[in-house]
Protein backbone atom coordinates (compact mmCIF):
# COMPACT_ATOMS: atom_id res chain seq x y z
CA UNK A 1 0.00 0.00 0.00
CA UNK A 2 1.28 3.47 -0.83
CA UNK A 3 0.33 6.33 1.49
CA UNK A 4 0.96 10.05 1.53
CA UNK A 5 2.65 11.91 4.36
CA UNK A 6 -0.80 12.39 5.89
CA UNK A 7 -3.79 10.07 5.70
CA UNK A 8 -7.16 9.56 7.33
CA UNK A 9 -7.50 6.51 9.56
CA UNK A 10 -10.00 4.69 11.76
CA UNK A 11 -9.40 3.11 15.15
CA UNK A 12 -12.76 1.38 15.48
CA UNK A 13 -11.99 -0.52 18.70
CA UNK A 14 -11.29 2.87 20.30
CA UNK A 15 -14.51 4.32 18.78
CA UNK A 16 -12.52 6.72 16.57
CA UNK A 17 -14.25 6.82 13.17
CA UNK A 18 -11.90 9.35 11.59
CA UNK A 19 -8.55 10.84 12.56
CA UNK A 20 -5.93 12.59 10.47
CA UNK A 21 -2.64 10.76 10.84
CA UNK A 22 0.81 12.13 10.11
CA UNK A 23 2.88 9.35 8.59
CA UNK A 24 6.20 9.92 10.34
CA UNK A 25 9.15 7.82 9.20
CA UNK A 26 11.26 9.65 11.78
CA UNK A 27 9.20 8.28 14.66
CA UNK A 28 9.75 4.69 15.77
CA UNK A 29 6.46 4.26 17.62
CA UNK A 30 2.97 5.47 16.76
CA UNK A 31 1.41 7.97 19.15
CA UNK A 32 -2.16 9.07 19.88
CA UNK A 33 -3.32 12.22 21.65
CA UNK A 34 -4.63 11.22 25.08
CA UNK A 35 -5.51 13.07 28.28
CA UNK A 36 -7.22 12.28 31.59
CA UNK A 37 -5.46 8.90 31.48
CA UNK A 38 -6.37 6.59 34.35
CA UNK A 39 -5.18 3.03 34.86
CA UNK A 40 -7.14 0.24 36.52
CA UNK A 41 -7.05 -3.53 36.94
CA UNK A 42 -9.45 -5.71 35.00
CA UNK A 43 -9.34 -9.50 34.86
CA UNK A 44 -5.77 -9.52 36.20
CA UNK A 45 -4.44 -7.05 33.58
CA UNK A 46 -3.80 -3.33 33.55
CA UNK A 47 -6.16 -1.23 31.45
CA UNK A 48 -6.42 2.50 30.83
CA UNK A 49 -9.27 4.83 30.15
CA UNK A 50 -8.46 8.09 28.45
CA UNK A 51 -10.03 10.88 26.49
CA UNK A 52 -8.99 11.96 23.05
CA UNK A 53 -10.01 14.68 20.64
CA UNK A 54 -9.45 13.30 17.14
CA UNK A 55 -10.34 16.52 15.29
CA UNK A 56 -8.34 19.66 16.09
CA UNK A 57 -11.10 21.81 14.54
CA UNK A 58 -13.60 20.54 17.15
CA UNK A 59 -11.69 20.59 20.47
CA UNK A 60 -14.83 20.06 22.58
CA UNK A 61 -15.69 16.81 20.76
CA UNK A 62 -13.95 14.25 22.95
CA UNK A 63 -14.15 10.47 22.91
CA UNK A 64 -13.59 8.29 25.97
CA UNK A 65 -11.58 5.17 25.15
CA UNK A 66 -10.58 2.03 27.04
CA UNK A 67 -7.72 -0.30 26.17
CA UNK A 68 -5.49 -2.96 27.67
CA UNK A 69 -1.96 -1.80 28.47
CA UNK A 70 0.56 -4.03 26.70
CA UNK A 71 3.74 -2.21 27.72
CA UNK A 72 5.35 0.91 29.15
CA UNK A 73 8.05 2.56 27.06
CA UNK A 74 10.50 5.37 27.48
CA UNK A 75 9.91 7.63 24.50
CA UNK A 76 12.12 10.55 23.54
CA UNK A 77 10.03 13.20 21.81
CA UNK A 78 11.20 15.42 18.96
CA UNK A 79 12.08 18.14 21.48
CA UNK A 80 14.41 15.77 23.35
CA UNK A 81 12.24 15.12 26.43
CA UNK A 82 11.94 11.53 27.64
CA UNK A 83 8.62 10.24 29.01
CA UNK A 84 7.42 6.87 30.25
CA UNK A 85 4.23 6.20 28.28
CA UNK A 86 1.50 3.60 28.29
CA UNK A 87 1.43 1.42 25.16
CA UNK A 88 -1.81 -0.05 23.84
CA UNK A 89 -2.52 -2.20 20.79
CA UNK A 90 -5.34 -1.41 18.39
CA UNK A 91 -6.36 -2.23 14.85
CA UNK A 92 -5.95 0.72 12.48
CA UNK A 93 -7.71 1.04 9.15
CA UNK A 94 -6.25 3.13 6.35
CA UNK A 95 -8.02 2.81 3.02
CA UNK A 96 -9.11 -0.83 2.63
CA UNK A 97 -6.38 -2.27 4.89
CA UNK A 98 -6.63 -3.04 8.61
CA UNK A 99 -3.79 -4.24 10.85
CA UNK A 100 -2.78 -4.12 14.52
CA UNK A 101 -0.35 -1.49 15.72
CA UNK A 102 1.20 -0.49 19.05
CA UNK A 103 0.32 3.06 20.09
CA UNK A 104 1.80 5.18 22.86
CA UNK A 105 -0.50 7.60 24.66
CA UNK A 106 0.73 11.18 24.94
CA UNK A 107 -0.76 14.62 25.34
CA UNK A 108 -0.48 16.06 21.81
CA UNK A 109 -2.89 18.99 22.32
CA UNK A 110 -0.37 21.49 20.94
CA UNK A 111 0.48 19.31 17.96
CA UNK A 112 -1.10 19.77 14.55
CA UNK A 113 -1.83 16.06 14.14
CA UNK A 114 -3.48 14.10 16.93
CA UNK A 115 -1.85 10.87 15.77
CA UNK A 116 1.53 9.86 14.38
CA UNK A 117 2.03 6.63 12.48
CA UNK A 118 5.56 5.47 13.34
CA UNK A 119 7.91 3.10 11.50
CA UNK A 120 6.95 0.05 13.57
CA UNK A 121 3.43 0.30 12.09
CA UNK A 122 4.63 0.60 8.47
CA UNK A 123 5.65 -2.96 7.65
CA UNK A 124 3.74 -3.09 4.35
CA UNK A 125 3.63 0.61 3.54
CA UNK A 126 5.45 2.73 1.01
CA UNK A 127 5.39 6.45 1.81
CA UNK A 128 5.11 9.00 -0.98
CA UNK A 129 6.28 12.09 0.95
CA UNK A 130 5.05 14.66 -1.57
CA UNK A 131 1.46 13.29 -1.61
CA UNK A 132 -1.44 13.34 0.84
CA UNK A 133 -4.57 11.24 1.35
CA UNK A 134 -3.73 8.60 -1.24
CA UNK A 135 -5.96 6.09 0.57
CA UNK A 136 -9.01 8.33 1.04
CA UNK A 137 -12.25 7.60 -0.76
Amino acid sequence: MTVGWKEEAKLTELKIDAIKVKVDTGAKTSSLHAFDIESFDKEGSTYVTFKTCPDKRHPKHTITCEAKVIDYRKITSSNGQTQLRYVIRSPITIGNSTWNIDITLANRHKMRYKMLLGREAMKNIIVSPQKTYLQSD
